[in-house]
């Protein structure tokens, strides 16, 4: 067996046995999962949310999760089951904050991303992300270098405006115009999407 595979099945039997121990109220079993899903569900929530209320949903949702571990089927991914934690923390975020917060089809993007979506749909909205991506520029624009630094490389901004030679400001107002502009982009394609 490849070894890849061999590590990718003991690690899913890992997270089954996590969740167990989490529902008997086991808090080293949280600090695992945590440990092992968080940089996953922060790099998908930064796709539709400001930097600051990541920390804030990934809370919930491990608190969530915590919650619900008694009923957690082992059916699919223990990293699908948390996505979807993630997904409705994230949207209740959102709805707190009413009209002046972020658009709920934010969420509706993030969700295509969950990892039981069609493969079709998956190919499709990666395609919409990287024209949406492309919009921004050819590589080693601004808000381009920022968008890869930021949200596919992780870094904190701080990094990147060391990194760019800029204040975190410039960082921060770079992130913020990139996001509007994917966001308007894929509304547009979900819109069309939704029409057809």
């Amino acid at each position: 067996m490849n070894r890849s595979v061999s590590h990718r099945n003991k690690e899913v039997v890992d997270d089954h046995i996590l969740i167990a121990r989490l529902a008997d109220g086991d808090d080293a079993a949280l600090r695992a999962l945590f440990a092992r899903h968080a940089p996953m569900l922060a790099t998908r929530l930064r796709a539709v949310l400001p930097a600051a209320d990541v920390e804030d949903v990934l809370q919930e949702t491990f608190v969530a999760a915590w919650h619900g571990a008694g009923r957690y089927r082992s059916e699919g991914a223990v990293g699908g089951w948390l996505w979807g934690i993630a997904r409705v923390q994230a949207a209740l975020l959102l709805r707190r904050r009413g009209p002046a917060g972020l658009s709920l089809s934010a969420v509706d993007v993030v969700e295509r991303q969950a990892d039981d979506a069609d493969p079709e749909e998956v190919v499709a909205w990666r395609a919409d992300l990287e024209a949406a991506v492309a919009a921004l520029g050819p590589p080693g624009t601004p808000e381009r270098e920022v968008w890869r630094l930021l949200y596919e490389e992780d870094r904190p901004v701080a990094e990147i405006a060391a990194l760019m030679g800029v204040p975190e400001g410039t960082v921060k107002s770079r992130a913020h115009r990139a996001r509007r502009l994917v966001r308007s982009i894929l509304g547009r394609h979900l819109a069309m999407e939704g029409g057809s």
